[in-house]
């Protein structure tokens, strides 16, 4: 059997976020209109591995996935044996501004899953005219509580395995137990306590409910995709976002759970093919 090359590319930039340096690391396949992929919590870029390699979305959109610091093949800051990470709504903002100005990406699309999809709405909302558009998966504009907050208190925390326990419920049934697996397997690589700081985002600081109406769909259009068989976003809650955004569209996923780019990547490419040709019509 010969050898299969994947399209993808890894590279690291340095860069500065909220006047801090940072390693960051990347992936990216294609060419066109730049496509910004953010991951979900306590997770990584690999989530997006399927999209890379699709030639359909790749000879029109440049596919780009980093890795937050903390995540996946980014570091932490320096000095971080000395601090409780913690990640906050300013942060996110200023670290998705940062990498797409060091690429220097012109007027990107920015798709994002879980904290990912919540962080587009606000994306939206102050940045809107230097993007292309937004897709939120499993996005909506306010935290949905989906268990006992006090559970983050709780040493099991530090392992990766209780993390992916812990979501493993949130892949659809009908997702194939290839990826199923993959899935969870970026939850067994979190670090200590990412998945916990990144909750902080999540479930306290990442309320848009107020602001999201102001969003200016004619700039910036935004698109809410959501598995039907997610209970931490769920269906309503993305229709309510997008009743409360004008113009904005929901689109509810069957068969799919809270990682559809991962958990069941050729459903999702059905689905998104179509926002994407929307948005490239537009562009």
């Amino acid at each position: 059997m010969s050898a299969k090359i994947e399209p993808i590319t890894g590279r690291y930039v340095h860069l500065e976020i909220e006047d801090r340096p940072y390693r960051i690391y990347f992936e990216e396949a294609g060419s066109g209109i730049p496509l910004l992929c953010l991951h979900t919590a306590g997770a990584h870029s690999s989530q997006y591995r399927h999209l890379m390699c699709d030639g359909a979305i790749t000879d029109r959109f440049r596919v780009i996935a980093f890795d937050l610091p903390w995540h996946g093949k980014s570091n932490p800051p320096e000095g971080w044996q000395d601090e409780e990470y913690k990640l906050t709504s300013s942060f996110y903002v200023a670290a998705v501004e940062a990498f797409a100005e060091a690429l220097a990406l012109d007027r990107p699309v920015v798709m994002g899953c879980s904290m990912g999809g919540r962080v587009v709405v606000r994306l939206a909302l102050e940045k809107g005219a230097k993007l292309r558009g937004v897709i939120g998966l499993e996005g909506s504009d306010h935290p949905s509580p989906w268990y006992d907050n006090s559970w983050l208190e709780s040493p099991e925390f530090l392992r990766g395995d209780f993390c992916a326990a812990l979501v493993s419920g949130l892949v659809a049934p009908q997702s194939p137990d290839e990826f199923r697996w993959e899935t969870l397997w970026h939850y067994y690589q979190g670090g200590p306590e990412v998945f916990k700081g990144d909750m902080h985002f999540y479930r306290t600081d990442s309320d848009y409910a107020r602001e999201s109406a102001t969003i200016d769909t004619g700039a910036c259009p935004v698109f809410l995709m959501t598995g039907e068989y997610d209970y931490s976003c769920t269906p309503e809650n993305t229709i309510e976002t997008a009743k409360r955004i004008p113009g904005a569209k929901a689109i509810i996923m069957k068969e799919m759970g809270h990682f559809p780019m991962s958990e069941n990547p050729a459903a999702f490419r059905e689905e998104l093919l179509p926002v994407l040709a929307r948005i490239a019509g537009g562009a």
